[in-house]
């Protein structure tokens, strides 16, 4: 006679066959724990569904055993929201199978994606009709389309296409109670009620199981400007955007401030013979695209008469436009490359706020004061794509300081910058989320209101809690909210 647990496993198997049902820790071991390896876990076993069907039926049989799920696509967060916890009671749902592009639509500029599909087979998909995805991220080869929804990510050209809330049109979601919301239709116009798919991006895999996506595409550009300049200060680098802008309007399309320490720590770990694309040492720089899809339109004039008219007024003191499609992308290897040249470097504290673009040069004055006076030495790793308010502001340790000295500080790190962030009534999290590692600042800094929300719709479509428990809001938080909606 089976086990219980023999039992439920036997069941997942008889869904999605044996080969996919993983229990063995050597099997397990690159689903459950984070790319930074701050959260390893130990799942129960990780399940790997074909189609939205199978999901359906893990779903049930998940519910009816009392299983919690914790939905995964390509395991590339930040914030421990999409690794198991270490009690081994809880199973991985991987959408790594689930990789079909449905269906692209040039005419009506859409694209329709299962969850499991990476960005970079999504861009690849598009670009073969002719069409562009523009979300683009440093991870795209293994970032997958549900876990980019998941956390509402922005990416490098989110100044001219938005994050992907303004990317989506339509999403299928696997519910708690079975049912299946399919709203992938790729209409850009329905006022039938509520927006529900709005409910599910940013949710990171609370809410339900996302399964397949529709997207807006665009056209590609025909024409592409990338210019690396070293600016004065953040200041200056606001003020930079404002000209471009105002020049050439849209077309601006990424703009990215990039600190001397992010550089430097690039430069240090030069994986393809990177090198800085500026002689002097600058304690700024701002990498950007302008793009036109005309071919009977070149911005190029325009962009040369802001950075001649920037220089003379001292925003800007030196500059280089890409001269060939090469040359750009050494330039944006140099700001992709900053995640994982600070890895090399040792242990890192990280941020991923946002506040108004133009109290972005107040917000690092006042953060790095704050974390220098506290921690002399410290050294921020400061980069972001500014055309938003978002910053990624991470911190390595002080020269000489022993790693578990840095990290033992970790939580004190956090609060000084938070505390900046809401003095300047910004966010906490600009887009990677929150899952674990932000939920006390989230509690701390979200009002009342807002986290009451939360957790009533969180009861109201997970009441049993099954969806990733414990990730953005603590089970404490939706356990009160489901006594309260039975009294």
């Amino acid at each position: 006679m089976q086990s219980g647990s023999d039992s439920f496993l036997a069941l997942l198997s008889g869904i999605v066959g044996t080969a996919n049902v993983l229990t063995r820790d050597v099997d397990m071991a690159r689903y459950v724990s984070d790319w930074r390896r701050n959260y390893p876990g130990a799942a129960r076993a990780v399940v790997r569904p074909a189609s939205t069907s199978e999901v359906v039926r893990v779903v049930a049989a998940c519910g009816l055993h009392g299983v919690p799920l914790v939905p995964q696509g390509g395991n590339t967060g930040l914030v421990g929201g999409s690794t198991p916890d270490a009690s081994r009671t809880e199973v991985v749902l991987s959408l790594g199978r689930m990789t079909a592009v449905r269906g692209v639509d040039p005419l009506n500029n859409t694209m329709t994606l299962e969850a499991g599909c990476t960005v970079l087979a999504a861009q690849e998909a598009a670009a073969a009709q002719g069409r562009l995805f523009p979300l683009s991220l440093a991870s795209e080869g293994s970032a997958t389309v549900g876990g980019v929804l998941s956390t509402n990510a922005g990416g490098e050209q989110v100044l001219r296409y938005g994050n992907t809330r303004e990317l989506t049109l339509g999403v299928e979601v696997v519910l708690a109670d079975g049912q299946v919301l399919d709203s992938l239709a790729g209409l850009r116009k329905d006022n039938t009620g509520y927006d529900l798919k709005q409910l599910f991006i940013g949710s990171e895999g609370t809410l339900g199981v996302v399964t397949a996506v529709t997207f807006k595409l665009f056209p590609p550009p025909r024409t592409v400007i990338t210019a690396w300049m070293a600016v004065r200060d953040p200041q200056a680098a606001v003020e930079m955007l404002s000209r471009l802008t105002g020049a050439v309007g849209e077309r601006v399309t990424a703009f990215e401030l990039i600190g001397r320490e992010a550089l430097s720590q690039v430069l240090a770990h030069p994986l393809a013979g990177m090198r800085d694309p500026l002689p002097d040492n600058c304690a700024w720089a701002v990498l950007f695209d302008v793009s036109e899809t005309s071919p009977r339109l070149d911005p190029r004039p325009a962009v040369e008469d802001v950075l001649g008219e920037a220089m003379e007024d001292g925003l800007v003191a030196d500059a280089v436009i890409a001269a060939s499609e090469r040359q750009a992308h050494e330039l944006w290897a140099l700001r992709d490359h900053v995640p994982e040249a600070q890895r090399l470097c040792g242990p890192s504290i990280k941020h991923d706020i946002c506040v108004a673009t133009s109290l972005i040069p107040v917000f690092i004055a006042e953060a790095g004061a704050a974390l220098e006076q506290a921690m002399p030495g410290i050294r921020p790793v400061c980069f972001g794509h500014v055309g938003d308010g978002n910053l990624h502001y991470n911190q390595s340790k002080p020269a000489g300081m022993a790693d578990d000295a840095f990290r033992a500080r970790e939580d004190e790190v956090h609060e000084l910058v938070h505390a900046v962030v809401a003095r300047l009534h910004g966010s906490i999290s600009a887009e990677h989320g929150i899952g674990r590692l932000k939920q006390a600042a989230l509690l701390r800094y979200k009002s009342p209101v807002a986290l009451d929300l939360m957790a009533r719709v969180k009861t109201a479509l997970d009441p049993l809690n099954t969806f990733n428990p414990g990730r953005v809001l603590p089970r404490e938080r939706v356990s009160l909210a489901t006594s309260s909606s039975h009294r």
